[in-house]
């Protein structure tokens, strides 16, 4: 495991390009979000998001979350986005915010914990942007700490918690909030909150009822 520095405003290019690297070679990286770290994997490779459940030791009935770094990119993973999430997207996105959408049957099916639904999110972190627009593709992002353990919200707490399960992380300082992303399905009527984090669901609805 190694461990760099990186500027959590002005990311360094070359350390991105590195760090997608390992990423699109099957390997993982943690890195800060806006919310917690994050372990980071290609979302299109199902030996590497096993590799997440194996260094989590995170049960295989739970779902593995996404991020795109373009609206766009969600086609790629949903099977439709119904009209009123876009009002949502455009209310809460990019942050931490994270919508299930029915998911295509070409996405690996590690990632949905067995489920027919996957967890999207467009981050607002400079470093999670960049990072998936380097990787060129999805790039997961749950919680960078096994299972169970309180949020990692340094890169020493990655590495105290994970070792060597992991191969780089990316070291951009304190992150500015100690809860994790909040998970809405929007794929039933109305939408259901999954977990409670840094978006408030009141103001979900709002934007929904918009």
């Amino acid at each position: 495991m190694r461990i760099l520095a990186i500027d959590p405003v002005r990311p360094d290019k070359a350390i991105l390009r590195e760090a997608a690297g390992v990423i699109r070679d099957g390997g993982l990286v943690a890195f800060p979000t806006e919310t917690v770290y994050g372990i980071g994997a290609d979302g299109t490779n199902p030996a590497a998001i096993r590799r997440i459940y194996d260094a989590k030791g995170r049960d295989e009935s739970k779902p593995i979350l996404v991020l795109v770094s373009r609206r766009q990119d969600l086609y790629r993973l949903v099977r439709h986005i119904p009209g009123r999430v876009h009002a949502l997207m455009d209310a809460c996105w990019p942050g931490p915010l994270t919508l299930v959408l029915p998911a295509l049957n070409s996405v690996p099916r590690e990632l949905l914990g067995g489920g027919s639904t996957i967890g999207v999110r467009q981050s607002g972190a400079a470093i999670a942007g960049h990072l998936c627009r380097a990787v060129g593709g999805p790039v997961t992002a749950p919680s960078a700490n096994r299972s169970g353990d309180p949020e990692p919200i340094t890169a020493e707490d990655v590495a105290q918690r994970l070792e060597d399960r992991i191969d780089l992380i990316l070291d951009g300082g304190r992150s500015p909030s100690d809860q994790p992303s909040t998970v809405v399905d929007v794929s039933v009527r109305p939408p259901r909150l999954i977990r409670a984090g840094c978006t408030s669901f009141d103001r979900v609805m709002e934007a929904w009822r918009q």
